[in-house]
């Protein structure tokens, strides 16, 4: 679960961003612990943007639910597990409430996942489902950036028409201390990929 990363730096200005609904979705690389940070980055940025913040279990690993809800200021976040007795679907909730989705970090696992149609979670069936654009930020361990499955994968998501991949940037990796490709794109980078996505698709409708 180790990925190059290193300490975000945020720009003076925030990128234009008209998205009424964000669905933030922070899988379990070790990036997840900026997760509260960019949720208040976002909070403050874009008071008129609703965001629901789903994480996965591994996620939780380096960030608290009681951290999380306190910057994001909508409650606890969602954990992207199947509910033992659902009042509903959750899955097509999540499909058709945002007009934009952001992953980040996508972890290698869940590259790999979405890009095979896995659909054993909630998120990871309503990205297979969803018409809103998505941005997909990977962050990798040392030497995933040149695996050969990983370029596969992503090469596959990137013919999806509502999907953009961001390349992850040079970081250093806290297992090794080494610089190397694979830390997730910084947020403001990944909210201009994703307006410019929307852009395109309400164009393009």
């Amino acid at each position: 679960m180790t990925t190059a990363t290193t300490q975000p730096s945020i720009p003076t200005e925030p990128p234009p961003f008209t998205a009424r609904r964000l669905l933030y979705i922070a899988s379990g690389g070790v990036q997840a612990m900026f997760l509260p940070m960019w949720l208040g980055w976002l909070r403050s940025s874009y008071p008129d943007t609703e965001i629901r913040c789903v994480v996965t279990r591994s996620a939780l690993r380096f960030a608290t639910p009681t951290a999380i809800s306190a910057a994001g200021g909508t409650g606890l976040p969602m954990v992207d597990t199947w509910p033992d007795e659902p009042d509903g679907a959750l899955h097509v909730e999540l499909a058709q409430w945002p007009d934009a989705v952001l992953v980040h970090p996508a972890t290698l696992s869940f590259v790999t996942r979405l890009s095979l149609g896995i659909a054993d979670t909630p998120a990871l069936l309503a990205l297979q489902c969803t018409k809103a654009p998505i941005v997909l930020c990977p962050a990798l361990p040392p030497g995933g950036n040149e695996n050969p499955a990983y370029r596969r994968n992503v090469a596959e998501l990137s013919q999806r028409d509502n999907i953009t991949v961001l390349p992850p940037i040079p970081g250093i990796s806290m297992s090794t201390g080494q610089a190397g490709i694979g830390t997730a794109a910084l947020l403001p980078h990944a909210i201009a990929a994703l307006e410019e996505a929307r852009l395109w698709t309400e164009y393009s409708a």
